[in-house]
């Protein structure tokens, strides 16, 4: 290959051939990832999974019609002619992106999926010039524009609206058991528990580089300890709480992050300055944990910020007590 020759050919100078090949390639693909998506939900969310495999067949359906005219005009051997092959051309996401995501984030994905073959339909049937198959990409087109209407269809038949609002509270609880409530703990113990330790090196020393080595050391241990604990104690099978990698990763960034809050101000040589900057980010922490309290945790505003505050205000208290003293 000549150096600083495309690798990839452009759609518009694709022949009729390679765009039936690109077609059944793709069709085999959505096909593909139909199934990936319905086995990977099969075990928790079976009604959505039975709308994947409906899916899937339409698929099917398409790429039997392409092959079929395929083999009318050109004959049975289909050149290979993928997506990555064609210069900015649609893409997929790779799988393990979107199976590990939410269940409503894996339907819109769907949806997005449809309304891109639409489009490659439309393109393609604009640039074909045989009168059977430019009908029957553009019959494709019009099946790929009623597909999310028949996506909507398949979740009427497939997923009932009581089926999906039994899953979608399903998928809401495990992700607040596997991401918000690790996170949120984490939060609070990062943001409080390192308050005191911080500001009493603050007001022991006045200095900000020493308090800002104390800070890192409080907020990163913090971090660890707390995400091994909570990947360690519990393994999720029977308390339900979702991968102990996940609610580790969660609990130790979140302690890291409230930690390392009110601790990089001191960053800032002046030490007054950073310590004013300090509070005001230790203000924004609180209210920002009240706030995950009562949006998640259903918790009432005033209750999560009184109960917050008050703690916090206590451990910033001692800290500052006892680095004055």
């Amino acid at each position: 290959m000549l150096p600083g020759r495309p690798t990839r050919k452009r759609f518009k100078d694709l022949t009729e051939q390679e765009i039936l090949a690109l077609a059944i390639s793709s069709e085999e693909d959505d096909g593909r990832i139909y199934r990936s998506y319905a086995e990977r939900l099969r075990a928790e969310y079976p009604d959505t999974a039975a709308m994947f495999d409906a899916m899937a067949r339409e698929e099917d359906v398409h790429r039997q019609r392409l092959i079929d005219r395929h083999i009318v005009r050109f004959g049975t051997h289909i050149p290979l002619v993928r997506r990555e092959h064609v210069a900015g051309f649609y893409q997929r996401k790779p799988l393990w992106l979107v199976e590990n995501l939410g269940l409503s984030r894996i339907r819109s994905e769907a949806e997005a999926m449809e309304r891109q073959a639409e489009r490659f339909y439309l393109s393609a049937a604009a640039q074909t010039s045989d009168a059977e198959t430019r009908k029957l990409l553009g019959d494709l087109a019009a099946a790929e524009a009623v597909h999310t209407a028949k996506a909507v269809d398949l979740q009427d038949s497939h997923l009932p609206a009581e089926a999906r609002d039994s899953e979608d509270r399903d998928a809401h609880r495990k992700f607040v058991l596997t991401w918000v409530q690790p996170g949120l703990a984490g939060l609070m113990d990062g943001s409080v528990s390192t308050l005191a330790p911080i500001f009493a090196t603050a007001f022991a020393t006045q200095d900000p580089h020493t308090t800002l080595l104390v800070g890192l050391a409080a907020a990163i241990g913090a971090g660890i300890s707390m995400g091994f604990t909570e990947a360690a104690h519990d393994d999720g099978k029977i308390s339900g709480r979702g991968s102990p990698l996940k609610r580790g990763l969660a609990s130790g960034i979140m302690t890291a992050v409230g930690g390392l809050g009110h601790a990089l101000p001191y960053l800032i040589p002046d030490f007054w300055t950073a310590t004013t900057l300090a509070m005001i980010v230790v203000f924004i922490e609180l209210w920002a944990i009240a706030w995950i309290q009562n949006r998640y945790m259903e918790t009432p505003f005033f209750r999560a910020a009184v109960q917050v505050v008050l703690g916090g205000a206590l451990v910033f208290g001692a800290g500052v007590l006892i680095g004055g003293g």
